[in-house]
């Protein structure tokens, strides 16, 4: 499987058609991003621990945004799997990055690490290696709805319960990009309170990430406390593509209806 991705990216490189390549590598026993710059820098390249793709994950669309603000006459290379081209999608929509600027380099997702995550679409449109695999449902979803109403509020209220203000869903957010941070606002979170007041900051981000969110998951995995975090935004995207005809991520020709203003 990864040789299909470093002959893929070999062949933009030789091309000149990127001028880095935004993917994975492993240094003292960890897979972390790494921006590649010649081809001769890929046979460094993983896809995950002992390769196996979505085993460690980062925000390469988040990464690619800074370095498309730093380099606006440069053209990158970005591993993606299906989340991280929903996210490409959105930050397109939001003329965050432009699509002149990314030349994708997909691979399929395996069965399990699609039906752990529950993925709608685990694949992105066009990849190079990899087998497709059908989309999950939103089975966690469904179980907390199952309950009945005061089950629910106590099953949230007792998580939420648990955040300690990190910010780490914040930051590692690939569709997080605004210079001012609503969770920073002083007249919605109070500034230093360690917990925040429940459930203002999650349902505060909640709402915040209506229409926006890709479903990618690195929210949860970054929680230290270890809130089921995707279960929440799953409940989100459902709302907006159920109720408002907009499944995130899925567009690219339009803002959410619900900040089409902004």
């Amino acid at each position: 499987m990864i040789q299909e991705v470093i002959t893929r990216v070999t062949e933009l490189f030789e091309a000149n058609e990127i001028s880095g390549f935004i993917g994975l590598t492993q240094r003292h026993g960890h897979v972390c991003p790494h921006l590649f710059t010649t081809k001769d820098e890929l046979k460094t390249l993983v896809l995950g621990d002992l390769d196996r793709p979505g085993q460690a994950r980062y925000p390469l669309d988040k990464i690619l945004v800074h370095l498309a603000r730093a380099h606006p006459d440069k053209t990158f290379g970005l591993l993606v799997r299906g989340c991280d081209q929903r996210g490409l999608n959105t930050l397109f929509v939001w003329n965050q990055v432009k699509k002149e600027q990314v030349v994708p380099v997909g691979i399929a997702c395996p069965a399990e690490l699609a039906q752990a995550c529950e993925c709608a679409k685990p694949y992105p449109d066009q990849y190079v290696a990899g087998e497709a695999v059908d989309g999950m449902s939103f089975a966690k979803v469904q179980d907390i709805e199952a309950k009945d109403i005061t089950e629910r509020f106590d099953y949230w209220m007792q998580e939420f319960d648990k955040c300690i203000k990190c910010f780490g869903c914040r930051d590692v957010c690939p569709v997080c990009f605004c210079k001012e941070c609503s969770l920073e606002n002083n007249e919605l979170i109070l500034t230093g309170t360690i917990p925040p007041a429940n459930p203002a900051f999650h349902l505060t981000r909640a709402v915040h990430m209506a229409g926006r969110c890709i479903d990618c998951g690195l929210c949860e995995e970054a929680c230290p406390a270890g809130i089921p975090l995707r279960t929440l935004y799953k409940k989100v995207g459902q709302i907006m593509g159920e109720d408002f005809d907009y499944p995130t991520g899925f567009v690219d020709d339009r803002k959410s209806p619900l900040n089409i203003a902004r």
